[in-house]
């Protein structure tokens, strides 16, 4: 959710802020979120384990690397080529924030095949791993919003985002888990 809302930020000086615009963004995003939860679940058949689970957050970290480093060529090429606001910031958003968010969506189902211990265990697993992934989103919404826009420059909170999904994905390959068989 923080480079979700960010998007909005970066978007806004060349496209604006208006309903395009995020709608831009979210259907970039749930795009992206949904081709990458269909990707998790299959990864996630063939021999799940922290070791690729950390891959895939340390992916995701890298992949963002680019969207920091470049937003704003990119957002300025995008606005010189495209006129319409309405599809410069539809590409724009594809541009930036497609890739890295379709490996991030791939934790989520990742993490309940992780999590998942029994079939009839999995409904309850799959309900309190989406509750904390929904409120943590919530949260991270609010201290972006509220706080961190505030605090600091739009490309340190991206840079604070990266680390924390690098520190993550660090913390699982260093400390694997024993393989899921079940």
């Amino acid at each position: 959710m923080t480079i979700e809302l960010l998007g909005g930020k970066i978007l806004s000086p060349y496209f604006g802020g208006s309903v395009y615009v995020w709608g831009s963004i979210i259907t970039v995003f749930m795009l992206a979120l949904s081709i990458g939860y269909l990707l998790g679940g299959r990864l996630s058949l063939n021999t799940p384990n922290t070791k690729k689970y950390g891959i895939i957050f340390v992916a995701s970290a890298l992949t963002c690397i680019p969207l920091i480093l470049f937003h704003e060529t990119i957002s300025d090429w995008v606005f010189e080529m495209v006129e319409d606001p309405r599809y410069g910031s539809l590409i724009t958003s594809m541009i930036l924030f497609f890739i890295p968010t379709v490996i991030m969506g791939m934790i989520a189902p990742y993490s309940v095949r992780l999590l998942v211990s029994s079939t009839e265990s999995s409904g309850q697993t799959a309900g309190f791993l989406y509750f904390v992934s929904t409120l943590g989103s919530a949260l991270g919404t609010l201290a972006t919003s509220f706080y961190l826009v505030l605090w600091f420059e739009l490309d340190s909170v991206l840079w604070g985002a990266v680390t924390a999904l690098f520190v993550a994905g660090v913390v699982s390959l260093l400390f694997p888990q024993r393989e899921v068989t079940h």
